[in-house]
């Protein structure tokens, strides 16, 4: 082996703000629920934008990878490369590689392991993982699912902030869940027969993890299960957690979040891990994959440095909604919308003329008077220079609301559509939409930040991406009810 440390140089998680009560779930459906939360991506977000707000995290401070792998079972597009969408979000050079790995839970661990392979053979890599999980009202489904995301960084050298040491998979061929294309639920058979295939599976994959690292389960000092098939979950959580430490699976108030799992469950020990302490991760879904993971020195001051918020300040954000308008977000309740015009459907050649603006949000500032435009322009309103522009991105910038109006005709799945005005402190003013607030409790002054989202989708399939003002998290408040 190399005596190069390979491993994860940079991590970040995106939860939605959202959460869905079970007991109201329970309730509406007269049928038991369960107790605790379920987290539940925006009308405006799908595993595309909220895999953006992952990726941002995890290149906090970082420099750009040299590739980037997308992972998720609920793609936006089909015969469309939706990791081109992130790449264009987070503004990379258009040399580095983007792929999709879609179709199933487990392909989150196979962008982890893609990207692994590439930071070994010197390209740092980001792996991105997200999922939105839907169900049929009262599926366990609805209730045990979660949306999120994650984003890995791997890459070589002093870094790394925890050590990839050892790997292990197992693959067998059985039913357990499948959805067919153009289903918006999952069917899953009956689950004890599962069980013990992934029992014996999960046990194959850890062995041959521990194997690779020259250790025991004894070295293990915290293990972390991911999977949909909750039962699975449980049995081999316990078979292993004999000794080590349970990392929260958050079921009780994200739920079970599918391909963004394996992710979040790794953030999740790295933002209270110590150095020197083993992880294991390991996933259930077709099959088994563990990762071992050993944290280093400079953990502590990657964390010191960070910005973005970890997994359990996300948690503290979160504000419920009710049942219904869950129902309404996912499509399964059709309320009439607003008797006005459907929006426009965004067309190709503009979009791509100005992809750095509409995915980067890059606008241009003067260098003859620092005047900063947005969107770019060639003419500076200010002092009339021509083509004496730089380019300058506003994406990772905080704000504050100059002016704003709720509008409660305009079109939106969740009115009232709030029109803003925002002064960025690094000069310049954007109209835009604001987001995941409470138009009530909005002032002109308020902080707020950049966040990517799909504002709507066409009817023939076209969705249109763009960037939204939302209320910046350090200044959230949880409420019981949005």
């Amino acid at each position: 082996m190399s005596t190069t440390p390979l491993g994860v140089t940079g991590y970040g998680v995106y939860l939605p703000l959202w959460r869905v009560d079970r007991k109201d779930i329970g309730s509406a459906l007269g049928t038991p629920a369960g107790r605790g939360t379920r987290s539940v991506a925006g009308y405006d977000e799908d595993s595309t934008s909220m895999g953006v707000e992952a990726a941002l995290a995890a290149l906090d401070g970082a420099p750009a990878p040299a590739g980037l792998v997308y992972a998720t079972a609920t793609p936006g597009y089909a015969d469309k490369t939706n990791a081109g969408i992130v790449h264009a979000a987070l503004a990379l050079d258009q040399s580095v590689p983007a792929w999709d790995f879609s179709g199933a839970a487990r392909s989150g661990m196979g962008a982890i392991t893609a990207a692994a392979d590439a930071a070994a053979a010197g390209r740092p890599t980001l792996a991105v993982l997200s999922d939105i999980r839907t169900g049929l009202p009262s599926s366990a489904e609805e209730k045990d699912g979660g949306d999120g995301a994650s984003a890995l960084l791997f890459g070589t050298g002093d870094g790394v902030v925890a050590e990839l040491i050892g790997r292990g998979s197992a693959s067998a061929e059985f039913l357990d869940r499948w959805r067919v294309p153009g289903e918006t639920a999952s069917k899953v058979w009956e689950e004890r027969f599962a069980e013990g295939i992934y029992r014996e599976l999960a046990l194959d994959a850890v062995d041959a993890a521990l194997k690779e690292a020259g250790l025991t389960r004894s070295d293990v000092d915290r293990v972390g299960v991911a999977g949909l098939h909750r039962r699975a979950v449980g049995v081999v959580t316990k078979t292993l957690a004999s000794d080590a430490a349970v990392i929260d699976d958050l079921a009780a108030t994200v739920g079970a979040t599918g391909t963004a799992q394996p992710g979040i469950l790794l953030a999740s020990a790295l933002d209270d891990a110590a150095p020197g302490e083993t992880i294991l991760i390991v996933q259930l879904g077709d099959g088994a994959d563990a990762v071992l993971l050993r944290t280093t020195a400079a953990l502590a001051t990657y964390r010191d440095a960070r910005t973005t918020p970890g997994v359990a300040e996300q948690l503290g954000y979160g504000r419920t909604i009710g049942y219904q308008r869950f129902l309404t977000w996912r499509g399964f309740l059709r309320r009439e919308s607003p008797r006005r015009p459907d929006p426009d459907r965004p067309a190709a050649p503009p979009s791509s003329r100005n992809a750095q603006w509409k995915f980067g949000l890059a606008g241009s500032r003067c260098t003859e008077c620092g005047t900063r435009h947005m969107p770019a322009i060639r003419v500076c309103r200010s002092c009339k220079a021509v083509d004496r522009m730089e380019r300058e991105r506003i994406a990772g910038e905080r704000g504050t609301i100059a002016t704003y109006q709720a509008d409660l005709l305009a079109y939106t799945l969740s009115p009232p559509l709030i029109g803003s005005a925002i002064d960025f402190d690094g000069g310049g003013r954007l109209m835009c939409e604001i987001t995941d607030a409470d138009a009530a409790a909005l002032k002109i002054g308020d902080p707020v930040e950049m966040t990517f989202r799909r504002f709507y989708t066409t009817s023939d399939g076209v969705h249109n991406y763009f960037w939204k003002a939302r209320p910046a998290r350090g200044a959230v408040a949880a409420t019981k009810e949005a």
